[in-house]
């Protein structure tokens, strides 16, 4: 199964060579493929502006077929073992991709949200964007070590799901 995470903004120092490493480490497990799009507006372009600017770079850049999960603080909490139990659900019904979607300084527009089959929070806490991506690629490698039963993951794997 195809995982494609769209996120605003480039990965930059000192998150970039953890993110670069994450993402290598999930690739093991998926087809990973990252797009990154750019910020909506510079520092006085009013909030609304950016995120109307940034939702149509992540929607014309959104796979036509996949299943988007859009990760926002307000979404539902996911434990590793849930992603990975999602995950597998997914190839499972033979969905042919799962796209993430990380937004920029003032989080996802309305049409993003109303779009995403799924709303997930990575943290109840507001993440930088970098920071988001690092925590979703950690969160995509663990999940392919917890479904292959590899020794990574050292929290429970329970919940239904193999690990």
């Amino acid at each position: 199964m195809k995982i494609t995470a769209i996120v605003v903004g480039r990965a930059k120092a000192p998150l970039k060579d953890a993110i670069a490493e994450y993402e290598t480490r999930a690739g093991r497990y998926w087809k990973l493929n990252v797009i990154e799009v750019a910020s909506g507006g510079g520092g006085k372009t009013p909030a609304k502006r950016v995120m109307e600017a940034e939702e149509a770079l992540i929607l014309a850049r959104l796979p036509e077929r996949s299943r988007m999960v859009a990760l926002t603080r307000t979404g539902r909490g996911m434990s590793s073992a849930d992603l990975a139990g999602y995950l597998d659900d997914q190839a499972l019904h033979s969905t042919p991709e799962v796209c993430f979607v990380i937004g920029g300084a003032f989080g996802l527009g309305p049409r993003i949200l109303n779009r995403a089959q799924e709303q997930w929070s990575l943290s109840q806490a507001t993440l930088p964007h970098e920071l988001a991506r690092l925590v979703l690629v950690e969160q995509l490698y663990r999940a392919g070590t917890i479904l292959k039963n590899e020794p990574y993951h050292k929290g429970p794997s329970s919940g239904g799901h193999r690990g």
